[in-house]
């Protein structure tokens, strides 16, 4: 269920009101926006009327709100004004809108089916996630509309750098589209890599850059539906694939990390990054890429929590890189290990204590792959489905 919130303030007349009369006050119909301080209050005040309606405030995330009484279980997620609330219990949700509607002026939009841009859809096989609206509106925009599509977002093996092409004599269009290709990527994982490999290259940008922005636009109109399914089977298990790229970056020699992580078969969580400094190896590489995947982990861990679902076995983590899985494993310090972070020494605990087991993968197999680098074609539409990432307008898509 998705509520709009609209809330009623009042604001001091300005100095040099011309208009005599004690007290008086300009009457809104809405909050303002733009100042420093609007957002803080305007979260203040929706947050303490939530939890002194009974909610308790996500210490993991600060925009999640849940409420437990005896069998009734209510979360409530905050962006804005613009709330989804579910539960188990009707009459819970109900009172829940009455109390909301006493405190501000609400709009009930009902079933979730569209909210920020990202569009829902509900079968027996789970539920569907896209952003089908939006990308057509970028093709639209980009003047791509009607371009012949591509099954491949890049090339395999293709490498950008600085100096590739000649410098836009206007960055704004280039800036923009990219802007609007990082919001896409919420549901859109199999453009993750080329669009971050290009939002690299944000304040000088070549020709080189913004053609390859138009070749992810026409892999794009081959699926603009694409998205992600939640499946409804999917078992209460976190498992991760991770994996880095020795030294991709051309300009700085940094190494990437890529990351997915499953519940079940369900894909939640994901990530490309370049990584702080240079490391050393690939096995530092892959090391390090393992210690940020082991964060994530945890931190899902404790939402699990939060959201009142047992989580009590590991969650497996997948590695396809041997040298780093002997690293994690064993807590004595080597000469070729000994300068990193301490910060990244914490998985051994992890390990440790049971909460994450790690397990070679082999590189066939290496869902992140797709995160890091540009793959052939057969592999990658392979990664994409074992991710669950699937057309919901295509005509082999049953279920729907």
């Amino acid at each position: 269920m998705v509520l709009e919130l609209e809330e009623e303030i009042y604001m001091h007349k300005p100095p040099g009101y011309s208009v005599d009369g004690p007290n008086q006050v300009c009457r809104l119909l809405k909050s303002l926006y733009g100042l420093k301080q609007a957002s803080r209050q305007w979260y203040s005040k929706l947050s303490l009327s939530l939890i002194a309606f009974g909610f308790t405030q996500s210490k993991d995330d600060y925009s999640l709100f849940t409420k437990v009484a005896g069998t009734s279980f209510l979360a409530l997620l905050v962006y804005v004004d613009d709330i989804i609330v579910t539960g188990n219990c009707s009459s819970s949700i109900a009172s829940l809108k009455t109390f909301l509607h006493k405190q501000f002026q609400i709009k009930d939009l009902g079933c979730l089916r569209y909210f920020l841009g990202l569009e829902v859809a509900r079968s027996p096989t789970g539920i569907h996630l896209c952003q089908r609206k939006y990308a057509l509106d970028i093709l639209a925009d980009s003047g791509t509309l009607a371009s012949k599509p591509l099954k491949l977002p890049l090339e395999q093996n293709f490498k950008l750098s600085k100096t590739s092409g000649v410098p836009l004599p206007d960055p704004s269009t280039y800036c923009r589209l990219i802007g609007r290709l990082l919001y896409l990527t919420i549901t859109r994982p199999d453009i993750c890599y080329p669009v971050q490999i290009l939002s690299q290259y944000m304040d000088t940008p070549t020709t080189t850059h913004l053609d390859t922005a138009h070749r992810i636009l026409r892999y794009i109109k081959s699926a603009p539906g694409q998205g992600i399914l939640l499946s409804s089977s999917s078992q209460i298990q976190l498992r991760a694939f991770c994996d880095s790229d020795w030294a991709l970056c051309p300009d700085t020699r940094r190494s990437v990390t890529g990351y997915c992580i499953f519940l079940g078969n369900s894909l939640i969580s994901w990530k490309y990054k370049k990584q702080s400094i240079v490391s050393r190896s690939s096995a530092e590489a892959e090391y390090r890429s393992m210690a940020s995947t082991c964060s994530e982990l945890t931190w899902l861990r404790y939402l699990l929590q939060d959201l009142r679902v047992s989580h009590p076995q590991a969650a497996q983590l997948y590695c396809d890189n041997q040298a780093a899985l002997h690293i994690a494993a064993n807590p004595v310090f080597h000469e070729r290990t000994k300068h990193i972070e301490l910060d990244c020494q914490a998985i051994r605990d992890k390990i440790q204590d049971g909460s994450i087991t790690t397990t070679h993968v082999a590189s066939r197999c290496q869902l992140a792959d797709i995160f890091i680098k540009a793959i052939p074609s057969s592999i990658f539409q392979t990664h994409l489905s074992n991710m669950g990432i699937v057309n919901l307008y295509s005509p082999s898509c049953g279920g729907y």
